[in-house]
């Protein structure tokens, strides 16, 4: 017994630590950086050109793969910032990768990575006909309502969710609402 509570111990201690501590002397990938804030900031503002946006987001993962694959990216800010370009990747092993990338980033120390780790592993389950855990992914259409897809809301406790920098059930109940508050006048269900 007492073995077991020793090893539940250094568990819970490693846990409690970035897994690897960051080389401060590697400096961001500039490329990746940049790449990063032009993805975010093309999903900014009113009447977004989603047209150029899928394309611009199909160059950007393509460079990013290339710089992944060179072994390019080094820091927990380049690994949370490939996370977010493969986020918005249109295959199941994007969304996974980016999950990877995301528990890389945390394991380095980037706390904020937190989400998209989260949101990642819900799109891929999602990708791959599996009902999301985290409750991150929302969409709505023309035919539509606002909704979260295939979801396990029972699988996570709200306080997991929360710690994990998504937010419980009722905000996202809110945030669906909102979102048919919001719903464009053409898109407009009977």
């Amino acid at each position: 017994m007492r073995t077991v509570v020793v090893l539940a111990a250094a568990v819970l201690l490693t846990m409690a630590q970035p897994a690897y501590a960051q080389d401060v002397s590697v400096a961001d990938n500039a490329e990746m950086s940049a790449m990063f804030e032009a993805d975010q900031a093309a999903r900014k503002g009113d009447n977004i050109d989603w047209q150029t946006v899928m394309r611009e987001d199909v160059a950007r993962l393509k460079r990013t793969r290339e710089l992944l694959d060179a072994d390019a990216l080094n820091t927990a800010d380049d690994y949370y910032n490939a996370a977010f370009i493969f986020q918005h990747g249109d295959e199941a092993e994007d969304y996974l990768l980016s999950h990877v990338l995301a528990v890389r980033s945390l394991a380095l120390g980037k706390e904020e990575a937190e989400w998209i780790a989260a949101a990642s592993l819900d799109r891929y389950l999602q990708s791959i006909a599996r009902g999301q855990i985290f409750g991150t992914q929302r969409s709505m259409s023309v035919t539509k309502p606002a909704n979260q897809g295939r979801y396990d809301r029972d699988f996570l406790t709200d306080k997991l969710r929360v710690e994990s920098g998504v937010e419980p059930l009722s905000e996202q109940q809110a945030k669906l609402a909102e979102m048919e508050e919001n719903r464009p006048a053409e898109w407009k269900l009977p």
